[in-house]
Protein backbone atom coordinates (compact mmCIF):
# COMPACT_ATOMS: atom_id res chain seq x y z
CA UNK A 1 0.00 0.00 0.00
CA UNK A 2 1.20 3.32 -0.93
CA UNK A 3 1.07 5.88 2.03
CA UNK A 4 2.81 8.64 0.25
CA UNK A 5 -0.41 10.66 -0.82
CA UNK A 6 -2.03 9.63 2.78
CA UNK A 7 0.96 11.36 4.29
CA UNK A 8 1.05 13.90 1.77
CA UNK A 9 -2.43 15.25 2.73
CA UNK A 10 -1.92 14.89 6.73
CA UNK A 11 1.52 16.93 6.00
CA UNK A 12 -1.25 19.40 4.32
CA UNK A 13 -3.76 19.60 6.72
CA UNK A 14 -0.81 19.75 9.45
CA UNK A 15 0.50 22.85 7.45
CA UNK A 16 -2.74 24.54 6.87
CA UNK A 17 -3.44 24.60 10.67
CA UNK A 18 -0.01 26.08 11.60
CA UNK A 19 0.00 28.82 8.97
CA UNK A 20 -4.03 29.83 10.42
CA UNK A 21 -2.78 29.97 14.04
CA UNK A 22 -0.02 32.26 12.74
CA UNK A 23 -1.73 34.41 10.76
CA UNK A 24 -4.17 34.73 14.50
CA UNK A 25 -1.33 35.90 16.36
CA UNK A 26 -0.46 39.22 17.08
CA UNK A 27 2.66 41.04 16.01
CA UNK A 28 5.07 41.80 19.02
CA UNK A 29 3.80 45.25 20.58
CA UNK A 30 0.17 45.38 18.84
CA UNK A 31 -1.89 46.70 21.48
CA UNK A 32 -5.19 44.89 22.69
CA UNK A 33 -4.30 42.35 25.48
CA UNK A 34 -1.69 40.00 26.71
CA UNK A 35 0.12 38.19 23.77
CA UNK A 36 0.03 34.17 23.48
CA UNK A 37 3.15 32.86 23.84
CA UNK A 38 2.31 29.23 22.85
CA UNK A 39 0.20 26.76 22.30
CA UNK A 40 -3.12 26.13 24.56
CA UNK A 41 -4.28 22.68 25.38
CA UNK A 42 -7.69 23.41 23.41
CA UNK A 43 -5.53 24.19 20.56
CA UNK A 44 -3.23 20.79 20.53
CA UNK A 45 -6.24 19.06 20.69
CA UNK A 46 -8.07 20.45 18.16
CA UNK A 47 -4.51 19.87 15.84
CA UNK A 48 -4.66 15.93 16.63
CA UNK A 49 -8.13 15.86 16.00
CA UNK A 50 -7.54 17.63 12.32
CA UNK A 51 -4.49 15.08 11.98
CA UNK A 52 -6.44 12.47 12.88
CA UNK A 53 -9.43 13.15 10.70
CA UNK A 54 -7.04 13.78 7.67
CA UNK A 55 -5.23 10.65 8.51
CA UNK A 56 -8.74 8.93 8.34
CA UNK A 57 -9.71 10.56 5.47
CA UNK A 58 -7.25 9.72 3.43
CA UNK A 59 -7.52 6.07 4.62
CA UNK A 60 -11.01 5.67 3.37
CA UNK A 61 -10.65 7.67 0.25
CA UNK A 62 -7.19 7.55 -0.48
CA UNK A 63 -7.09 10.97 -1.52
CA UNK A 64 -4.62 13.61 -0.88
CA UNK A 65 -7.39 16.32 -0.95
CA UNK A 66 -9.71 14.45 1.23
CA UNK A 67 -6.83 13.97 3.55
CA UNK A 68 -6.53 18.24 3.44
CA UNK A 69 -10.41 18.89 3.91
CA UNK A 70 -11.04 16.96 6.46
CA UNK A 71 -7.91 18.07 8.40
CA UNK A 72 -9.03 21.55 8.00
CA UNK A 73 -12.39 20.93 8.54
CA UNK A 74 -11.54 19.58 12.09
CA UNK A 75 -9.53 22.46 12.96
CA UNK A 76 -11.57 25.61 11.59
CA UNK A 77 -15.30 24.44 11.81
CA UNK A 78 -15.25 24.43 15.91
CA UNK A 79 -14.54 27.35 15.63
CA UNK A 80 -16.08 28.88 12.83
CA UNK A 81 -20.17 27.68 14.12
CA UNK A 82 -19.52 26.76 17.39
CA UNK A 83 -20.19 29.60 20.65
CA UNK A 84 -19.06 33.28 19.67
CA UNK A 85 -17.06 33.16 22.78
CA UNK A 86 -15.17 36.29 21.68
CA UNK A 87 -18.47 38.33 22.03
CA UNK A 88 -19.00 36.41 24.91
CA UNK A 89 -16.17 38.14 26.43
CA UNK A 90 -16.23 41.40 24.74
CA UNK A 91 -19.63 41.72 26.70
CA UNK A 92 -18.30 40.39 29.86
CA UNK A 93 -15.51 42.82 29.53
CA UNK A 94 -18.10 45.97 28.79
CA UNK A 95 -20.34 45.14 31.87
CA UNK A 96 -17.06 44.71 33.68
CA UNK A 97 -15.84 48.21 33.01
CA UNK A 98 -19.21 49.93 33.76
CA UNK A 99 -18.91 48.12 37.10
CA UNK A 100 -15.39 49.19 37.62
CA UNK A 101 -16.38 52.83 36.54
CA UNK A 102 -19.00 52.41 39.49
CA UNK A 103 -16.76 51.53 41.78
CA UNK A 104 -14.39 54.38 41.22
CA UNK A 105 -17.08 56.68 41.47
CA UNK A 106 -18.03 55.66 45.12
CA UNK A 107 -14.84 55.52 45.80
CA UNK A 108 -14.44 59.03 44.99
CA UNK A 109 -17.00 60.31 46.66
CA UNK A 110 -15.66 59.15 50.01
CA UNK A 111 -13.14 61.88 49.48
CA UNK A 112 -10.09 59.55 48.12
CA UNK A 113 -7.77 61.05 45.55
CA UNK A 114 -8.00 59.27 42.14
CA UNK A 115 -4.69 57.21 42.50
CA UNK A 116 -6.04 55.99 45.87
CA UNK A 117 -9.38 55.19 44.57
CA UNK A 118 -7.84 53.22 41.51
CA UNK A 119 -5.68 51.10 44.19
CA UNK A 120 -8.37 50.79 46.84
CA UNK A 121 -10.38 49.09 43.77
CA UNK A 122 -8.33 46.68 42.03
CA UNK A 123 -9.09 44.01 44.19
CA UNK A 124 -12.74 44.42 43.44
CA UNK A 125 -12.41 45.12 40.44
CA UNK A 126 -14.88 42.01 38.58
CA UNK A 127 -12.82 39.39 37.04
CA UNK A 128 -12.79 40.03 33.18
CA UNK A 129 -10.65 43.31 33.85
CA UNK A 130 -9.18 42.33 37.36
CA UNK A 131 -5.68 41.31 36.38
CA UNK A 132 -5.08 44.56 34.09
CA UNK A 133 -6.51 47.06 36.78
CA UNK A 134 -4.43 44.80 39.36
CA UNK A 135 -1.28 46.29 36.95
CA UNK A 136 -2.83 49.78 36.69
CA UNK A 137 -2.74 50.35 41.09
CA UNK A 138 1.02 48.28 40.49
CA UNK A 139 2.21 50.86 38.40
CA UNK A 140 0.71 53.63 39.84
CA UNK A 141 2.24 52.59 43.10
CA UNK A 142 5.85 52.03 41.46
CA UNK A 143 5.48 55.48 40.99
CA UNK A 144 4.74 55.77 37.44
CA UNK A 145 2.82 58.57 35.65
CA UNK A 146 -1.07 58.08 35.91
CA UNK A 147 -1.80 59.00 31.74
CA UNK A 148 0.76 57.03 31.17
CA UNK A 149 -0.49 53.94 32.96
CA UNK A 150 -3.96 54.83 32.31
CA UNK A 151 -2.67 54.64 28.57
CA UNK A 152 -1.01 50.99 29.10
CA UNK A 153 -4.40 50.02 30.90
CA UNK A 154 -6.56 51.19 27.71
CA UNK A 155 -3.66 49.55 25.65
CA UNK A 156 -4.25 46.27 27.37
CA UNK A 157 -8.03 46.03 27.21
CA UNK A 158 -8.31 47.55 23.55
CA UNK A 159 -12.31 48.13 24.33
CA UNK A 160 -14.33 51.50 23.16
CA UNK A 161 -15.93 51.77 26.49
CA UNK A 162 -12.95 51.29 28.53
CA UNK A 163 -10.95 54.25 26.34
CA UNK A 164 -13.71 56.36 27.31
CA UNK A 165 -13.57 55.81 30.97
CA UNK A 166 -9.72 56.44 30.50
CA UNK A 167 -10.33 59.68 28.64
CA UNK A 168 -12.39 60.62 31.68
CA UNK A 169 -10.03 59.70 34.49
CA UNK A 170 -6.80 60.86 32.37
CA UNK A 171 -9.11 64.48 31.99
CA UNK A 172 -9.41 64.22 35.68
CA UNK A 173 -5.63 63.00 36.41
CA UNK A 174 -4.36 65.98 39.39
CA UNK A 175 -7.70 67.05 39.78
CA UNK A 176 -10.57 67.04 42.69
CA UNK A 177 -12.60 64.04 41.26
CA UNK A 178 -15.64 65.68 41.63
CA UNK A 179 -16.68 66.18 38.34
CA UNK A 180 -15.58 62.81 37.85
CA UNK A 181 -18.13 61.00 39.96
CA UNK A 182 -20.68 62.62 37.77
CA UNK A 183 -18.79 61.55 34.33
CA UNK A 184 -18.18 58.12 35.34
CA UNK A 185 -21.71 57.60 36.62
CA UNK A 186 -22.88 58.32 32.74
CA UNK A 187 -20.05 56.04 31.52
CA UNK A 188 -21.56 53.36 33.24
CA UNK A 189 -24.65 53.26 32.33
CA UNK A 190 -23.86 54.35 28.38
CA UNK A 191 -21.39 50.53 28.99
CA UNK A 192 -24.82 48.94 29.98
CA UNK A 193 -26.72 50.19 27.73
CA UNK A 194 -24.18 49.51 25.05
CA UNK A 195 -24.00 45.88 26.75
CA UNK A 196 -27.76 45.61 26.18
CA UNK A 197 -27.83 46.33 22.81
CA UNK A 198 -25.06 44.17 21.69
CA UNK A 199 -26.82 41.50 23.47
CA UNK A 200 -30.23 42.07 21.27
CA UNK A 201 -27.89 41.62 18.24
CA UNK A 202 -26.24 39.41 18.43
CA UNK A 203 -29.08 37.12 19.84
CA UNK A 204 -30.39 37.95 16.17
CA UNK A 205 -26.96 36.92 14.47
CA UNK A 206 -27.78 34.04 16.36
CA UNK A 207 -29.48 32.50 13.52
CA UNK A 208 -27.22 32.55 11.10
CA UNK A 209 -24.73 30.91 12.82
CA UNK A 210 -27.70 28.12 13.28
CA UNK A 211 -28.13 28.22 9.70
CA UNK A 212 -24.75 27.89 8.89
CA UNK A 213 -24.65 24.46 11.00
CA UNK A 214 -27.63 22.73 9.51
CA UNK A 215 -25.64 23.73 6.26
CA UNK A 216 -22.48 21.96 7.56
CA UNK A 217 -24.18 19.49 8.66
CA UNK A 218 -26.33 18.17 5.77
CA UNK A 219 -22.67 18.91 4.15
CA UNK A 220 -21.41 16.65 6.12
CA UNK A 221 -23.94 13.81 6.42
CA UNK A 222 -24.12 13.59 2.42
CA UNK A 223 -20.41 13.50 2.07
CA UNK A 224 -20.30 10.62 4.58
CA UNK A 225 -22.88 8.60 2.99
CA UNK A 226 -21.94 8.89 -0.90
CA UNK A 227 -18.43 7.29 1.00
CA UNK A 228 -19.94 4.55 2.86
CA UNK A 229 -23.42 4.05 0.37
CA UNK A 230 -22.18 4.91 -3.28
CA UNK A 231 -18.43 4.59 -3.71
CA UNK A 232 -18.64 4.28 -7.48
CA UNK A 233 -20.24 8.04 -7.80
CA UNK A 234 -17.29 9.07 -6.09
CA UNK A 235 -15.19 7.31 -8.87
CA UNK A 236 -14.16 10.60 -11.05
CA UNK A 237 -12.27 12.33 -8.11
CA UNK A 238 -9.85 9.42 -8.44
CA UNK A 239 -8.30 10.44 -10.65
CA UNK A 240 -5.46 14.11 -10.95
CA UNK A 241 -8.11 16.17 -12.74
CA UNK A 242 -10.89 14.85 -9.97
CA UNK A 243 -8.70 15.85 -6.87
CA UNK A 244 -8.40 19.32 -8.39
CA UNK A 245 -11.85 20.30 -8.85
CA UNK A 246 -12.46 18.42 -5.46
CA UNK A 247 -9.89 21.06 -4.26
CA UNK A 248 -11.92 23.99 -5.87
CA UNK A 249 -14.96 22.68 -4.66
CA UNK A 250 -13.68 22.53 -1.01
CA UNK A 251 -12.18 25.95 -1.43
CA UNK A 252 -15.69 27.13 -2.36
CA UNK A 253 -17.45 25.80 0.52
CA UNK A 254 -14.55 27.25 2.55
CA UNK A 255 -14.95 30.75 1.75
CA UNK A 256 -18.81 30.30 2.30
CA UNK A 257 -18.58 29.07 5.88
CA UNK A 258 -15.99 31.80 6.04
CA UNK A 259 -18.32 34.63 4.92
CA UNK A 260 -21.44 33.17 7.37
CA UNK A 261 -18.99 32.92 10.05
CA UNK A 262 -17.90 36.51 9.35
CA UNK A 263 -21.96 37.78 8.74
CA UNK A 264 -22.43 35.91 12.22
CA UNK A 265 -20.04 38.27 14.39
CA UNK A 266 -20.51 41.99 15.65
CA UNK A 267 -17.96 44.38 14.02
CA UNK A 268 -15.95 46.10 16.95
CA UNK A 269 -16.70 49.38 17.41
CA UNK A 270 -14.28 52.41 16.66
CA UNK A 271 -12.36 53.20 19.60
CA UNK A 272 -11.95 56.43 21.22
CA UNK A 273 -8.17 55.96 22.09
CA UNK A 274 -5.72 55.64 18.92
CA UNK A 275 -2.95 54.18 19.86
CA UNK A 276 -1.36 53.68 23.86
CA UNK A 277 0.09 57.13 24.41
CA UNK A 278 -1.66 59.37 22.54
CA UNK A 279 -5.43 60.41 22.82
CA UNK A 280 -7.47 60.99 19.81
Amino acid sequence: MDLSPILLGVGCAAGLALIADGLRRRAPGTPGGRRRTGWTRAQRTRLLAAVAAGLAAATLTRWPVAALLGGAAVWALPRILGPDRDQVRALARIEAVAAWAELLRDTLSSAAGLEQAITATAAVTPAPIRAQVTALAQAVRGGARLPDALHALAADLADPVADLVVRALTQAAGHHGGQLTDSLTSLAATARDLAAIRMRIATKRAATRTAARVITGTSIAMVAGLILLNRGFLAPYHSVTGQLVLLLVGGVFAGGFWWLARASRLPQPPRVLGSPGRAS
